[in-house]
C-alpha cells in the first residue's frame, strides 16, 4: 500500500505559529505606550477594558453590543454592554485605528528596541507573515474580514503586527466555529476550558459571567457527561476539548499551507527573538484565557 505524503503544514506547527504571534499582537492591550495613546483619545485607563474593546472592535466600525458580543463570544454580553457602544462616543473607530498603530509603533520600539524594529530580520518576518495573512480566507470570519479590509501599514514592524493580528483573528473566528460545532455556548466554553486546566476559573472572571451564569453552564456540561462533580473535565469532556482545539488548528491551517513548510519554518525562526523580548518584558499576564502554554 502506498502512503500519500503529508502536504499541508501539520496542526502542531499551526498551533506553534499562533503561540509565537499572539504575544506580538497582545502587546497592544498591556503596553504603557498603548494606555498613553488611549488616554490621549479620552479613554479611562485605570482598567484596561475601555481601550481593549476600542482597540479590538474598531475594525468593525461603530458596532453595538450585540455585534461585538457575538464576535468576541466568551465575554458576557452584559460586560460588553458596559463599554460598547460607549467607546465610540469617546473616539470614532477611524481615530482608534490610527492610534493603535501609533501605540504599536511606540511599544515595539520600547520592547524590541529600535535596532531590531528597523532591522532586516523584522522586515523579512513582515514579508512572510503578510504572505500568510493574505492567504487567510474571510468567509464566515467577521473579525478576520474586518482586518483584511484595512489598508496595510507601510513600516515593516507594523506590517508584522497587522499580519499577526489578522492571523490571530482568523484563527479566533475559526475557533468559534469549532465551539459551535461542539455545542459549547459562550459561558460553557470557558467552564469547559477551565475544567481541562487551560487556566484557573479566577482568570476567566474577567469575561464577566455571574456566579449564577457560571453555575448554570457547569450544570449544562455535567448533564452532558462532560464535567465531574468536582468541576474538572471527565474523559469525555477532555476528548471534546481536544477535538475543539484540533479542529481550530485545522481551520487555521490555510495561511500556513499557502506559505509552505519552508516559509513557515523560516518565519518561526525569525519570530523567536521578538517573542522572547515580549515575554521577557513582563507586560503580559503569566496566565491567560487562551490557554497558551497549557494546550
Amino acid at each position: 500500500m502506498t502512503v500519500e505524503p503529508e502536504t499541508g503544514v501539520q496542526p502542531g506547527r499551526v498551533r506553534q505559529m499562533w503561540h509565537l504571534l499572539e504575544p506580538l499582537h497582545a502587546l497592544l492591550y498591556y503596553a504603557p505606550e498603548a494606555f498613553d495613546e488611549a488616554a490621549r483619545l479620552g479613554y479611562a485607563v485605570e482598567e484596561r477594558w475601555p481601550s481593549y474593546f476600542a482597540w479590538r472592535a474598531a475594525p468593525l466600525g461603530p458596532a453595538g453590543r450585540e455585534r461585538v458580543a457575538s464576535a468576541f463570544y466568551g465575554f458576557s454580553p452584559d460586560t460588553v454592554g458596559r463599554y460598547v457602544p460607549a467607546v465610540w462616543h469617546t473616539a470614532a473607530p477611524d481615530a482608534v485605528l490610527a492610534a493603535r498603530l501609533r501605540a504599536v509603533d511606540r511599544a515595539y520600539r520600547s520592547v524590541l528596541g529600535a535596532e531590531t524594529v528597523d532591522g532586516p530580520e523584522v522586515a523579512e518576518a513582515a514579508r512572510l507573515a503578510r504572505r500568510a495573512a493574505e492567504a487567510a480566507g474571510t468567509a464566515g470570519r467577521p473579525l478576520a474580514a474586518a482586518h483584511a479590509a484595512l489598508p496595510w501599514p507601510e513600516a515593516p514592524h507594523l506590517v508584522l503586527w497587522h499580519a499577526a493580528t489578522l492571523l490571530r483573528e482568523h484563527r479566533g473566528d475559526g475557533h468559534l466555529a469549532a465551539l459551535l460545532a461542539a455545542e459549547l455556548d459562550p459561558a460553557a466554553s470557558l467552564v469547559s476550558f477551565a475544567a481541562v486546566g487551560a487556566a484557573s476559573e479566577k482568570t476567566f472572571e474577567s469575561r464577566g459571567w455571574s456566579e449564577a451564569e457560571w453555575g448554570a453552564a457547569r450544570d449544562r456540561l455535567a448533564a452532558r457527561g462532560l464535567l465531574a462533580a468536582d468541576g474538572t473535565a471527565t474523559e469525555a469532556g477532555r476528548a471534546l476539548r481536544a477535538e475543539v482545539e484540533l479542529r481550530t488548528d485545522r481551520l487555521a491551517a490555510a495561511p500556513w499551507d499557502a506559505l509552505g513548510h519552508e516559509g513557515t519554518a523560516r518565519l518561526a525562526e525569525l519570530l523567536g527573538g521578538p517573542w522572547l523580548a515580549v515575554i521577557g518584558s513582563g507586560l503580559l499576564p503569566a496566565e491567560n484565557t487562551l490557554g497558551i502554554g497549557k494546550i
